[in-house]
């Protein structure tokens, strides 16, 4: 059933990326919501689940766009373990965990996947920095209003259920 979750997961951001990714931000890639969503699944899940999320969805997002195949899948591979071994190690419930795993997770994810170009010899970067720097706190921002949303549904759920039960 958890595994069910993770692909609703991936599936609902790589349609939500692909789909509004272009309208809302004019082509520049603000907010990568698949690297939210394996950060979500491996901070909720363990590296093992992390890392095959960003396998995964790092594969299908290189499938869908024109680089090349399997970059974004190694580089979303292994920010999903890192960060699954740290939401395993440490408390990563609070705000201010949560938002520097966003921030550091997209910083990884950035040096990660633009190295590998640049090692390969495939493509130059300009100045991606500050773009890196927009993209982390759209990606912090996107990811901490869904933590809430989503941890705060089982207990919206239960309070809706209790208020339609009659009162004795």
């Amino acid at each position: 059933m958890k595994a069910l979750g993770v692909f609703v997961a991936i599936a609902l951001a790589l349609a939500l990326q692909t789909t509004f990714g272009r309208v809302l931000v004019s082509g520049t890639a603000a907010v990568d919501l698949v690297l939210v969503a394996v950060v979500y699944v491996a901070l909720t899940s363990g590296p093992g689940a992390g890392m095959l999320a960003g396998s995964l969805a790092g594969l299908i997002q290189d499938s869908l766009s024109s680089g090349v195949i399997g970059i974004g899948g190694l580089a979303k591979c292994i920010v999903g373990f890192v960060v699954g071994g740290i939401g395993q190690q440490f408390i990563v419930t609070a705000a201010l965990p949560r938002l520097v795993t966003f921030v550091g997770s997209t910083f990884a994810h950035a040096a990660i996947f633009m190295g590998l170009y640049v090692l390969l010899g495939l493509r130059t970067f300009a100045s991606p920095w500050p773009a890196v720097v927009g993209q982390a706190i759209g990606n912090s921002v996107v990811g901490m209003v869904a933590f809430t949303i989503v941890e705060s549904l089982p207990g919206a759920l239960e309070r809706r259920r209790a208020s339609r039960r009659p009162r004795r």
